[in-house]
């Protein structure tokens, strides 16, 4: 478990980079139709598909500071949350990202039952409707009947978020129980067993092969 945290941490800083996505070409076909409301659209017809290798995003700033909304489940029962934790990078020879997330998480238990999960990345703007997914528990109330977000599926069947610029797929790797004994400092082997406190299991330590790439068109 420490092995893959080390890879992916190292190479999560190796793909960081400040640049912006290039202006699409004149005439480029991928250009969406034009529209006031944005629910009215299709995915197809709000965004575009690219490589992982492609993504120009500074990864310290899209998960640590516009944070990541991860959604697993089926079109009746999916589940939302905020994560603020994790990366890219590649691991067993693929592009894949990585989060730790607390083991009592509902959309955890989504992600190990569907296998799949996309993680959805939003405009400053939506950072209030992206708080609100970390607001509460999806399991035992109506918090995603109240989403402030439309929810689409993408075509490979798995939901994301109309109002969101980037939608990354995955298929689900690995799941690894981390401990108290696997960190060196003070801060987190006691944030290890704070968590453990309120789960009564230890957090969970997830990886994902990026399986599509999604960025809305300009």
């Amino acid at each position: 478990m420490s092995k893959n945290l080390f890879l992916c941490s190292v190479l999560l800083g190796a793909i960081a980079c400040n640049q912006q996505p290039s202006a699409p070409e004149a005439g480029n076909k991928e250009q969406p139709p034009a529209a006031t409301n944005i629910k009215e659209l299709s995915f197809e017809a709000l965004f575009r598909k690219t490589e992982p290798a492609e993504l120009t995003d500074n990864v310290f700033k899209l998960v640590g500071q516009d944070y990541t909304v991860i959604t697993a489940g089926g079109e009746t029962d999916f589940n939302s949350m905020t994560a603020g934790w994790g990366g890219w990078g590649v691991l067993l020879n693929a592009p894949s990202t990585w989060c730790m997330l607390r083991a009592n998480r509902y959309t955890l238990e989504l992600m190990k039952r569907e296998k799949t999960y996309t993680m959805s990345y939003f405009p400053d703007e939506y950072k209030e409707q992206v708080l609100y997914y970390g607001s509460q528990s999806g399991r035992n109330s109506d918090k995603m009947k109240n989403s402030p977000l439309t929810w689409v599926k993408t075509p490979n069947g798995n939901i994301a978020y109309k109002e969101a610029r980037l939608v990354v797929e995955c298929k689900l790797t690995e799941v690894t129980t981390v401990a108290p004994g696997d960190f060196y400092s003070d801060s987190g082997r006691e944030f290890i067993e704070s968590g453990f406190n309120d789960a009564k299991d230890y957090h969970k330590l997830v990886f994902g092969e990026i399986t599509g790439v999604w960025i809305k068109k300009q």
